[in-house]
């Protein structure tokens, strides 16, 4: 084979196969590998043969990628189109154990969702990552308890705020929120996780959300899988965005992106919350091209705060306009006790070798 061909990796394979593992696949359970046809081959072959060494034969269902009616590009909603309510494919999935989600988008937002994880389906979104990636994110059982710490401190607070030297000063009502918590592996039947995880996150009910956001350069917009060159303002009444300020072209893109899809909910807000994932690094996306990243990683970075607009299913609100807005340097309180300080994890939250983040 010429070297100019991709080749699938060892090394994806075994990572691939140890992330599965500790999501209790089983070569006795019903398997399937979910795709479509725009999916990233290396992906979707890693994922096959790392389940075949779990000694699994996973039944293959590939969808047909449905056309963008526009008018921009759709990258990063964590709501896959592909599915589109098919009825064999939805019976394939419901009558699975386990889900090995490789779509390009990810059925983490897909209003299929619920139908799948309510008949004991447990799914695992992999991202749509290039599989050279996996090799630098060792599995950390650790993630797990402190995720879970960090979920249980939401789940007790009625109030979270943000705030930063740059201007942030959110408020965020949560009672009524569905708060979850995600270590990038799933273990109970119709439970789901995205991989890399490492996250705490809350989905607002209506109207709790209020404030300002102040994004900063270095600042992450995934959804253009670009780091800020200049200050974007939000302001931000009864969950959506009612202004957009800045002092550069970020701003405009950022405004012109929302409007584009003609979706009121565009504007809203999705999901607020915070990265748990020590091994996860801001910088890693000056590495790649766009076209072979999804940015994951950057959502899970510890200590940053994840502002989130578009599909929030607590709200009732479903939209193809999303994004997704990892910010460093906020603090982070739960009923006025700090959870992230200055973009720092506090020390409950971390690992005992714990070096923090870069940047």
């Amino acid at each position: 084979m010429s070297p100019l061909v991709a080749q699938t990796q060892w090394g994806w394979i075994e990572r691939y196969r140890q992330q599965f593992a500790a999501c209790a696949v089983t070569a006795e359970e019903t398997v399937v590998l979910l795709a479509e046809s725009r999916s990233r081959p290396e992906v979707v072959e890693t994922a096959r043969l790392a389940l075949s060494a779990l000694g699994v034969c996973p039944v293959a269902v590939v969808l047909p990628t449905p056309s963008n009616p526009g008018p921009l590009p759709i990258r990063s909603t964590g709501a896959s189109q592909a599915l589109a309510g098919n009825l064999a494919a939805m019976a394939a999935l419901s009558a699975a154990d386990f889900v090995a989600d490789c779509t390009v988008e990810g059925l983490l937002h897909a209003p299929e969702l619920g139908e799948i994880l309510a008949a004991g389906t447990r799914v695992l979104m992999v991202s749509n990552e290039h599989p050279e990636n996996v090799e630098r994110w060792a599995h950390d059982p650790g993630l797990a308890d402190r995720v879970a710490v960090g979920l249980s401190m939401m789940e007790a607070a009625a109030t979270m705020t943000v705030t930063s030297a740059a201007g942030t000063n959110l408020v965020v009502q949560l009672p009524g929120s569905f708060c979850a918590g995600s270590h990038g592996w799933c273990t109970e039947p119709g439970s789901i996780a995205h991989w890399p995880g490492g996250l705490v996150l809350a989905f607002p009910g209506a109207g709790s959300v209020n404030g300002e956001i102040v994004l900063r350069p270095g600042d992450v917009n995934l959804t253009f899988k670009e780091y800020l060159r200049s200050s974007v303002r939000l302001v931000i009444e009864n969950d959506y965005i009612t202004s957009v300020d800045g002092d550069g072209h970020d701003a405009q893109l950022f405004a012109s992106y929302l409007g584009a899809f003609g979706e009121p909910e565009a504007y809203a807000t999705s999901h607020v919350g915070w990265g748990m994932n020590e091994g996860a690094r801001w910088e890693a996306m000056a590495m790649w091209d766009k076209a072979d990243h999804n940015g994951t990683e950057l959502r899970a970075f510890a200590g940053n705060f994840l502002y989130s607009t578009g599909a929030n299913e607590q709200a009732g609100r479903f939209c193809r306009g999303h994004f997704d807005l990892p910010m460093r340097h906020c603090t982070v309180a739960l009923d006025g006790q700090p959870v992230v300080e200055n973009g720092q994890l506090i020390p409950a939250l971390r690992a005992e070798t714990s070096q923090g983040f870069a940047g």
